[in-house]
């Protein structure tokens, strides 16, 4: 019989020193937010990757499994369209991706609703995930015993779990097929907020897991001892440069004593440098734990008051640009552990990442393509390379998007990060907004509409492009002689029509 819930207590901290304890001596300085070309390139790349999954998983799931071909009609995915996440229409979602959907109409007597099927090479890589995946159950429930194990509580709901399901590598039915298998560590109870719902809970605390990925790596590494000081590695971007109290501080707050996330810290003054540091030591976990060392900004939020974070701690990111970056493509805002990526690839990938790989390759093919073992240029793709994540560029950027990634960070050096999340996400709506367009034209007036939309498309890509990159100086005197221009004639204009009526006042009079 295993021992109760809360039975294994949070180790607690050594006494520390009071000048630890106290409020902490960061000014509160603005943080440059400067652009990272090649981490905003690792969460590009798998635009709709997830609502691609997610009706991939659907479909496969929920058609016949005696039929060689399983299909769907398209009613029946347009009724869950909601709950796969998908951006837009379901038959237009489904028609970006030709190479894994395909797309029938059933004889005259049925109804005249399509059927969506999976292609052979979208079954194919399913087939071999599916199998990844039931030898990979063990690992996805450390990673879900470690999470519930930062957890004060030591729950967390169903339907959160569920949302992080894709970063945790979980299967999709994961509550029937991995939790009955470990019944000792897990158990599914009422919810204490809204009974009508559940909440996954943890019945043994495993102190054997209770390191983190940081003292895992400086126990690698060399010598570690509990309590003792200990540096998150700083991976800067090109160009990123600290104000010099800013870095003093830094450098002060890099000796403090590391104190674990699976640690009890409540009794921390939460304005204290301690508790940054354990507040970012909680984050760096939990980014550890999934798969892609990646999630959305509100999957922490949500996350957050289950692991005893404070509201405040989004400003604990954006105040350590070094350890994480928060990309703002893809209209919503990542955050990224630096440390587990170089350029835009992962360090440590996971099996399951290479499977993700393959279906954002499968994505990018389309039935115009012709040979899809080259890439956009003509060369021979590596399918190694595809596994590992690379040559995944999107075919909607131009060629001069895909310049050198560490060149003109001064250039992009936004005013703070607020300022440019704004700017690019109104450039990401607008460019969505673009592709819609180009597809519906295609779909209205064939292949030459196509061309010839896409080519005037390219051309406002490019204006608006040079628009955001502002004009030379040049230009910007001659805009401005050119509106000084219009504004005296329109000063003309006027004065001329005030005479005219006065000489015609004049006449009648």
């Amino acid at each position: 019989m295993p021992p109760p819930l809360f039975a294994a207590a949070r180790h607690h901290l050594p006494v520390l020193p009071h000048r630890l304890l106290q409020s902490r001596c960061f000014i509160d300085a603005r943080v440059p937010w400067i652009r990272d070309r090649a981490l905003d390139h690792a969460v590009e790349k798998e635009k709709h990757l997830l609502p691609f999954h997610s009706l991939k998983d659907f479909l496969l799931s929920s058609s016949s499994s005696s039929s060689s071909s399983p299909s769907l009609p398209l009613a029946a995915i347009a009724a869950r369209s909601a709950a796969l996440r998908l951006p837009f229409r379901p038959i237009r979602f489904i028609r970006l991706f030709p190479a894994a959907f395909l797309e029938s109409h059933p004889p005259p007597p049925s109804p005249p609703s399509p059927l969506i099927s999976a292609s052979p090479a979208l079954l194919s890589i399913h087939s071999e995930e599916l199998r990844a995946l039931s030898s990979s159950l063990p690992d996805a429930a450390s990673r879900l015993l470690r999470l519930l194990m930062l957890c004060p509580r030591r729950r967390l709901p169903l339907p959160l779990l569920h949302r992080l399901r894709w970063d945790l590598g979980l299967p999709p039915d994961f509550p029937r097929s991995l939790l009955p298998d470990f019944p000792d560590y897990f158990l599914l109870s009422p919810s204490l907020s809204k009974p009508s719902d559940l909440d996954l809970e943890l019945v043994l605390y495993n102190k054997d897991l209770a390191v983190s990925a940081m003292e895992q790596f400086c126990c690698r590494t060399g010598g570690y001892r509990k309590g003792t000081p200990l540096s998150f590695p700083l991976n800067f971007p090109s160009g990123f440069e600290l104000e010099k109290k800013v870095r003093k501080w830094l450098d002060e707050w890099q000796k403090l004593p590391f104190i674990s996330p699976y640690e009890d810290a409540s009794h921390l003054d939460p304005k204290s440098d301690l508790f940054d540091k354990w507040t970012v030591g909680m984050v760096h976990e939990v980014l550890s734990l999934f798969i892609s060392k990646k999630t959305e900004k509100e999957n922490l939020e949500m996350l957050a008051p289950h692991l005893g974070l404070r509201p405040g701690f989004k400003k604990v990111i954006t105040h350590h640009p070094g350890i994480f970056y928060v990309s703002n493509k893809l209209r919503t805002h990542t955050v990224v552990l630096r440390e587990a990526y170089r350029r835009d690839l992962l360090v440590e990938k996971h099996p399951l990442m290479g499977f993700r790989y393959q279906y954002i390759h499968l994505m990018r093919k389309g039935k115009e393509d012709g040979d899809a073992s080259k890439d956009r240029k003509g060369k021979e793709i590596d399918p190694q390379s595809v596994d590992d994540g690379e040559n995944l560029v999107d075919e909607s950027k131009g060629e001069d998007e895909e310049e050198d990634w560490e060149g003109d960070s001064q250039e992009e050096e936004e005013e703070g990060f607020v300022g440019g999340a704004v700017i690019d996400a109104m450039d990401e709506e607008s460019d969505d907004d673009v592709h819609d367009s180009v597809n519906e034209v295609a779909s209205l007036s064939g292949e030459s509409s196509l061309n010839h939309r896409g080519e005037s498309i390219g051309l406002a890509r490019n204006e608006r492009r040079s628009i955001r990159r502002g004009a030379s100086n040049e230009e910007s005197m001659i805009g401005r002689g050119l509106q000084t221009s219009r504004r005296m004639d329109l000063h003309m204009e006027k004065k001329v029509g005030r005479v005219s009526r006065g000489r015609a006042n004049y006449s009648r009079a």
